[in-house]
C-alpha cells in the first residue's frame, strides 16, 4: 500500500510512519512544521525515528488546496491517515479562527481529494476533548458530544460531522479516533508529561490543575500506533472510536510514578482548573477492542521509557 501520512513529522505521526514503512508500506509525509512548539523536535523525529528509511516528504500545508492535489495527483496513495491539525485545548482559546482554518479546512481538503482520487480509506484524528464536561465515565461513542468546551473540541466534532457526510454521500469510508492523552518517547513539550518531567529534574515548581482531582485514560504512543494501523486496515464504512488505555490513573499516580522513575520529589503548585480543560477522561474501548486491538503498556513503562529519552535527548543538546 502506498499511504499517506499527514502531520508525519510529529509525535504520532513519525512513530506511525515507521511501523508502516516496517511492515512493507510505501509511505508519504505532508508537514508544514509549523512553531506551535520547537520545529527542531520535528526534524529530528524524522532524522532519528525514520532513520534508514525510505519515504518521501512534502514540506507543504493542508490548508493549500492547489498544493494538495498536485500531491495526489503525483502520489496515487492508496490510503490515507491524516493526523496534521493544530492541537493544544488552551491554545485554541487564543487562536480560534486559525483552529477552524487548519482542523475544518484542511480535513475537508483532505476529504474531498481522497473522493477524487478513490482512496480506499480514510483514517483521521478526533479527540476525546469532543466529550466535553459530559459526566457519564467512561465515556463511550453513543454519548452526546454535542457541548464541547474548547475551540480545538468543536472544531474535532466537526470533522467527524463531516467524515459521515463524504461517507454517505461520496461512499468514502473513513474512520475518526478519539484519541485519549497520548503520551511516550519524543512526545509534545506541551503535554503534562513532558512538563512534569523537565520542570522536576530542573528542580522547578509543576503546575498541578483542579488541586490534583483530575483521572486519564493515560494511552502509549505503541498503542496509538497499533490501533490507528488495525482501523486502517479495516475500511470500515463509516465510524468514530474511542483509543485509551485500559486504566484509569488519577494525575497524582501519574506524578508518583514519574517522581519514582526521576528518583526525586516534585513541588507541587496546586490551582484551579484551567478553561477549556476537563476533570476526567476516561475511555470505553470495546469498540476497538471488537477489531482484536488491546493497549499493552502500563504507565510504569511508559513513563520509563519517555524519561529515559528525555535524558538522553537533552543531554546531546
Amino acid at each position: 500500500m502506498k499511504i499517506l501520512v499527514t502531520g508525519g513529522a510529529g509525535f504520532i505521526g513519525s512513530n506511525l510512519a515507521r511501523k508502516l514503512i516496517d511492515r512493507g508500506d510505501e509511505v508519504v509525509i505532508i508537514d508544514n512544521f509549523n512553531d506551535y512548539y520547537n520545529p527542531q523536535l520535528k526534524r529530528d523525529r524524522i532524522k532519528n525515528i525514520l532513520k534508514d528509511c525510505k519515504f518521501e516528504i512534502y514540506e507543504d500545508d493542508i490548508r493549500n488546496y492547489d498544493r494538495l492535489a498536485e500531491i495526489f495527483k503525483k502520489e496515487k496513495f492508496n490510503k490515507v491517515v491524516h493526523l496534521a491539525a493544530m492541537v493544544g485545548v488552551r491554545n485554541s482559546l487564543l487562536e480560534a479562527l486559525l483552529y477552524e482554518e487548519v482542523n475544518v479546512k484542511g480535513t475537508m481538503n483532505l476529504m474531498e481529494l481522497s473522493v477524487k482520487n478513490k482512496i480506499e480509506n480514510f483514517v483521521y484524528a478526533s479527540s476525546s476533548s469532543v466529550y466535553g464536561n459530559n459526566k457519564k465515565v467512561p465515556f463511550s461513542e453513543m454519548d452526546s458530544v454535542d457541548s464541547p468546551i474548547s475551540p480545538y473540541a468543536a472544531t474535532k466534532k466537526t470533522t467527524e460531522l463531516m467524515a459521515n457526510v463524504y461517507s454517505h454521500n461520496y461512499k468514502l469510508n473513513t474512520t475518526g479516533l478519539r484519541y485519549f492523552t497520548v503520551y511516550g518517547p519524543w512526545g509534545r513539550p506541551d503535554m503534562a508529561l513532558f512538563k512534569f518531567t523537565k520542570n522536576i529534574i530542573e528542580d522547578k515548581p509543576i503546575d498541578v490543575y483542579n488541586y490534583g482531582k483530575m483521572s486519564r485514560n493515560f494511552t502509549y504512543v505503541d498503542d496509538i500506533v497499533s490501533g490507528t494501523i488495525t482501523v486502517l486496515d479495516a475500511n470500515l464504512k463509516c465510524e468514530v472510536m474511542n483509543i485509551g488505555g485500559d486504566k484509569e490513573e488519577t494525575l497524582l499516580r501519574f506524578i508518583e510514578v514519574i517522581e519514582d522513575k526521576i528518583g526525586k520529589k516534585a513541588k507541587n503548585n496546586l490551582m484551579p482548573i484551567q478553561p477549556g480543560d476537563v476533570p476526567s477522561t476516561v475511555a470505553d474501548i470495546s469498540k476497538l477492542r471488537k477489531l482484536g486491538w488491546v493497549p499493552t503498556t502500563q504507565i510504569e513503562e511508559g513513563i520509563e521509557n519517555f524519561i529515559d529519552w528525555y535524558k538522553k535527548y537533552y543531554q546531546s543538546k
